[in-house]
């Protein structure tokens, strides 16, 4: 911890974060349009977005920044089939997806509580043993 005591994985986790709602944003916008005529439906692999801003930031071990800011690609999704109307989304596999993001969002949260807490730990009940 000797970049200003940051720590890394709290890095890490932010980053994964960010980039969970912003994959959430992309699956809430296709089924708001599920019923728009020539909407195509978009998409953002979250691995190598979670990759890139790890890169970007030096990797997990050169302490990323809670500010940084994560800005993945979003694209046009190329599995879309084109129903009558030119409309690409697939509601169903749409929910599927936001129910499989939501739940990898509620994993990041928790380990960051889970992290959060051991500093609490170290700083209060490991602090007096120096």
């Amino acid at each position: 911890m000797s970049d200003g005591g940051f720590d890394p994985i709290i890095g890490a986790l932010n980053t994964s974060l960010n980039l969970r709602l912003a994959n959430q944003n992309v699956i809430s916008s296709n089924i708001a349009n599920a019923d728009t005529p020539g909407y195509k439906a978009q998409t953002m692999e979250f691995e190598s977005a979670f990759r890139d801003a790890l890169n970007a930031q030096g990797g997990i071990a050169s302490h990323p920044r809670a500010t940084d800011p994560v800005e993945p690609e979003v694209y046009e999704d190329p599995n879309g089939v084109e129903s009558l109307d030119g409309n690409t989304v697939d509601r169903s596999s749409e929910m599927a997806k936001m129910a499989e993001n939501q739940l990898l969002y509620d994993a990041s949260v928790e380990l960051l509580k889970r992290k959060l807490a051991m500093l609490k730990y170290g700083i209060t009940e490991g602090g007096g043993n120096r």
